[in-house]
């Protein structure tokens, strides 16, 4: 029986996919005409599965050899390219091995073929059809091992097709010319060159909300279990149609919270996995987190996390951000965060270290019934905040948003498996905004930081909660203004809380802290 797939490439007859000319259909065209072309796109988008899946169809379809081949076994020799290209080889041989029919199978190269590119002829000279070659992860090399890579390409491509490859394709996460040349990625190609042979450059996109109902659909179709209409759309928002995301989601939904194929998937489920998925910390997950650390990419998160615009920074920098899938740019050409299932785990993940650092805490704020009393979580999170937040504040990595995160800290102790909490944020608004769910209770909570040079934030507070809490239908919430500026008293002497009204009238809280 197929699953939805969230490990490796998919296979067509083990997983729920979408048919690789689908989604670049393209491609046969360019493979037609002699082509040597380049495949972009983030991590988790597909690249591997659908370029593994075009050479599958092409082979099938009787007019080329066509194979999958990777470059990252030569990632750890960055420097030393004789012995890149000889792991490579050695890798190469072995992918040879299984992926080429039997009835297909070109001999072995002989010992004295010890490059690239000496292999590459060797194969397009022995092929019994045309040689189409798709090289997988060519990002992965760096500095010398690249660029000799990448001469012997260039070198090669006027004997195609009888002694070099009909058709290649260069498959990595950054465009030619982002690949890092200089130690430690401070310099690119800038240019095309030394692969300045390939006819197009494209990019693979996330899925739209079609093809993630087609894709769902498929799963209907194998098992009778439905999708709803309405389950299919808010998956495809949460991801924007990040397939990694998508195919995460449906399987969490299936196989653990609605594994009984007579009863449909709704929205409830979808809303519940997305959850999940966020405390699990997943692989995929885990692995763009970790780059939170990295400088060029705190340069661009921290701001958008704060509500501010991004300072002159790096075109590489926001480039490579863009590659990793991390942020896109909206329709309107600004930066955000990629999904909101990103905007969720970022922040949420960030303040991992703080809530492990959290003091334990009495929920006092619950009522016998098991709803939140807001008086009490009111006085609770003002005595935890003149306690604790002082200290707390230096353990944030982050320190425009620590205040921030060490709020969404306390109140992911409040929630606990119970509820869950919602982020919003964009560059340029100056605010965060977040809402608690716990049950039936809701608190929306307007988060602003007064700095240095700047007027008192609370006008424009209380209008913009307002906003928000129209927008969610509830009549009251917190405005919380984070002093960072200098030479004021402590955190437990300056903490304060008092009742306002919002230009519409709505009676809020006021935290000054």
């Amino acid at each position: 029986m197929k699953h939805f797939n969230t490990a490796g490439p998919c296979r067509p007859e083990d997983h729920y996919m979408l048919p690789a000319a689908a989604r670049l259909p393209e491609m046969r065209e360019l493979v037609d005409q002699k082509a040597y072309f380049v495949l972009h796109a983030p991590r988790q988008i597909g690249k591997t599965t659908v370029m593994m899946e075009l050479a599958r169809e092409l082979t099938a379809e009787g007019r080329y050899l066509a194979v999958m081949l990777s470059m990252e076994a030569g990632s750890a020799f960055k420097h030393q390219p004789e012995r890149a290209e000889r792991r490579i080889l050695r890798e190469w041989r072995r992918l040879i091995g299984f992926r080429v029919p039997a009835e297909l199978q070109i001999p072995p190269w002989p010992r004295d073929v010890q490059t690239v590119g000496e292999a590459l002829w060797y194969l397009a000279s022995n092929s019994p059809r045309p040689f189409v070659v798709f090289l997988d992860e060519i990002d992965s090399l760096e500095d010398e091992s690249l660029i000799a890579v990448l001469r012997q390409l260039r070198s090669g491509y006027p004997d195609r097709p009888r002694d070099f490859p009909w058709s290649l394709a260069l498959i990595g996460m950054r465009d030619v010319r982002d690949y890092k040349v200089a130690s430690g990625g401070s310099e690119r190609l800038d240019t095309a060159s030394p692969f300045n042979i390939l006819t197009r450059s494209l990019t693979l996109e996330n899925f739209t909300a079609a093809e993630v109902a087609t894709l769902y659909r498929q799963h209907t179709a194998e098992t009778g279990q439905v999708f709803s209409d309405e389950a299919a759309r808010r998956a495809f928002e949460l991801t924007e149609g990040q397939p990694y995301l998508a195919n995460a989601l449906a399987k969490v939904a299936v196989e653990e919270l609605q594994p009984d194929k007579a009863q449909p998937i709704t929205l409830a489920e979808i809303e519940r996995a997305k959850q999940i998925l966020i405390e699990r910390q997943e692989t995929h997950l885990d692995s763009l987190v970790k780059r939170l650390r990295e400088p060029r990419i705190r340069n661009i998160i921290e701001p958008i996390l704060a509500g501010k615009s991004l300072s002159d920074l790096p075109a590489d920098d926001l480039r490579f951000a863009l590659d990793l899938g991390l942020v896109r740019q909206s329709n309107g050409g600004g930066i955000v965060i990629a999904n909101p299932v990103y905007r969720e785990v970022i922040p949420h993940m960030l303040a991992f270290v703080t809530r492990a650092s959290l003091p334990q805490i009495a929920p006092t704020w619950l009522k016998p019934d098991g709803r939140i009393d807001f008086e009490r979580l009111l006085e609770a999170f003002l005595k935890f905040w003149r306690q604790h937040g002082q200290p707390l504040l230096k353990s944030v990595h982050y320190h425009e948003i620590a205040p921030h995160i060490v709020l969404m800290a306390f109140m992911d102790r409040v929630v606990n498996g119970g509820g869950h909490l919602e982020r919003e944020y964009a560059i340029g608004t100056r605010r965060m905004d977040v809402l608690l769910t716990y049950g039936a209770d809701r608190l929306a909570m307007e988060l602003k930081v007064w700095r240095d040079g700047e007027s008192d934030p609370l006008g424009e507070g209380l209008e913009q909660l307002d906003h928000y809490l129209s927008g969610l239908g509830l009549e009251t919430g917190w405005l919380v203004i984070f002093d960072q500026r200098s030479g004021l008293p402590d955190i437990s002497q300056r903490t304060t809380a008092e009742k306002a009204r919002t230009p519409a009238g709505r009676e809020v809280v006021v935290i000054r802290a």
